[in-house]
């Protein structure tokens, strides 16, 4: 059995966010810090990139966690 190779994250980070569909002209606050940008996430709300690699960070150690811990 042959395995894939692992795909590897964008230089910039944990997330890339190159395609122009994460941006927009109006600025709105960060759901995560609440200063404003003009990032929008995959769902088109906005946050800074570096705020939902955080949260993506602390959403895996939690998973990571609840599965240690037996209660996921």
């Amino acid at each position: 059995m042959t395995r894939r190779p692992r795909p590897q994250p964008p230089p910039t980070g944990l997330l890339d966010w190159r395609d122009p569909s994460h941006w927009s002209w109006t600025e709105k606050p960060c759901r995560y810090c609440g200063v404003p940008t003009q990032l929008r996430d995959s769902k088109r709300k906005p946050a800074h990139k570096t705020c939902a690699e955080q949260a993506l960070a602390q959403q895996a150690a939690d998973a990571a966690d609840a599965y240690q811990n037996g209660t996921l």
